[in-house]
């Protein structure tokens, strides 16, 4: 089974909700490494790991999908899965993503990754992972 650990602002959007939108946040965009989950497998989902205020933010979850994508998070932006080539940076189809991902908005997402990756903000901010989409487990 893979964990994953969470950043204490979406334990609220993965466990009921977000705040604002109410849309439960299903998916989570993450860098490549050596083995991550795979569809079909189970995966746990924690806020804090490795530090003692780990905690378990709902039971475990089904991977249903990961897919390679990369983000253009300066300026305008766009999301494209590396996989098939389908792209889009249409402020609406780019808030309705961030949205599920647990932000408010568009630009939310962008602060918060200009935030995560200060070294990269004067830059075009581009980043190449996965996007991993779990639903409950039955």
């Amino acid at each position: 089974m893979v964990a994953y650990s969470f950043n204490k602002r979406f334990a609220e959007p993965i466990a009921t909700g977000h705040p604002a939108t109410g849309i439960v946040k299903r998916q989570t965009i993450r860098a490549p490494r050596k083995r991550h989950v795979r569809p079909g497998e189970a995966m746990q989902i924690y806020q804090g790991m490795r530090t003692k205020h780990c905690r378990k933010i709902i039971a475990d979850q089904v991977c249903v999908e990961v897919r390679p994508i990369e983000l253009f998070v300066a300026a305008l932006g766009y999301v494209r899965f590396t996989d098939t080539g389908e792209a889009f940076g249409i402020t609406t189809m780019l808030d309705d993503f961030a949205r599920q991902d647990g932000f408010l908005h568009w630009a939310d997402m962008q602060a918060f990754w200009q935030a995560a990756h200060p070294e990269a903000a004067g830059h075009d901010l581009s980043f190449r992972g996965v996007l991993i989409r779990w639903e409950p487990a039955q």
